[in-house]
C-alpha cells in the first residue's frame, strides 16, 4: 500500500517575509537537505508528482511506498464482537433504566417543591410587608388626625378666649358709656 502526502512549496522570498537583514535561503535549504536520508533505498520509495505551478510557488504530491513487502499488507479492523445478551443482563439494564428514571423524576419533583416553597416564602414576605406598610400608614394617619384635632381645639380655645376678652372690653365700654350718661 502506498501513502500520498501533499504539500505546497513557496518561493524563498515568500517564506521569510519582509526583513531588513539579508538571509541566505540557499544555505538554509542546504542545511535541511543534510538532515534528510537521501540514500538510494529511500529515493526508490518516494515518488514526487508536480501538481501545478503558481506565482507564489509550486505544489507537489509525494507518494511514499512501503519499505518492505511485510508492510504492504493491510491490517483490517476486526469487527466488534457482539456478546449475546442474556435475560439477566436485559433485566439488569431495564432495572438500571427504571432507577435512573425514578431518580430523575425525584429530582424534578424536588426542584418543583423548592420552587413552590420559594414562591410561598416570597408571597408571605410580600403580604407581611404590605401589612406592615398598612399599619405604619394607619398609625401615621391617626397621629396626624390627633395632632390636627389638638391644634383645632387649641385654636378654638384661643378664639373663645379672644371673644371673652372682647366681650369684657365691650361690657366695660357700655358701663363707662352708661356711667357717663348718668353723670
Amino acid at each position: 500500500r502506498s501513502e500520498s502526502v501533499g504539500f505546497f512549496l513557496r518561493e524563498a522570498a515568500d517564506v521569510g517575509g519582509p526583513s531588513c537583514e539579508h538571509t541566505d535561503h540557499r544555505a538554509e535549504a542546504r542545511s535541511s537537505e543534510q538532515r534528510v536520508d537521501w540514500s538510494s533505498e529511500a529515493l526508490d520509495d518516494i515518488q514526487v508528482k508536480e501538481l501545478n505551478r503558481r506565482s507564489s510557488g509550486q505544489a507537489f504530491e509525494v507518494i511514499l511506498s512501503p519499505s518492505s513487502k511485510d508492510a504492504n499488507r493491510e491490517f483490517p479492523l476486526s469487527p466488534l464482537k457482539k456478546k449475546g445478551t442474556s435475560l439477566d443482563e436485559i433485566k439488569r439494564k431495564l432495572d438500571a433504566a427504571e432507577e435512573r428514571r425514578k431518580s430523575h423524576e425525584a429530582e424534578v419533583l424536588k426542584h418543583l417543591a423548592e420552587q413552590r416553597d420559594h414562591s410561598k416564602e416570597v408571597s408571605q414576605k410580600a403580604f407581611e410587608e404590605n401589612c406592615n406598610f398598612r399599619n405604619t400608614v394607619r398609625e401615621k394617619l391617626n397621629q396626624k388626625m390627633l395632632a390636627n384635632m389638638e391644634n383645632r381645639s387649641a385654636q378654638m380655645a384661643a378664639l373663645n378666649e379672644k371673644f371673652k376678652e372682647k366681650d369684657k372690653k365691650l361690657e366695660e365700654v357700655r358701663k363707662n358709656k352708661e356711667a357717663m350718661k348718668e353723670n
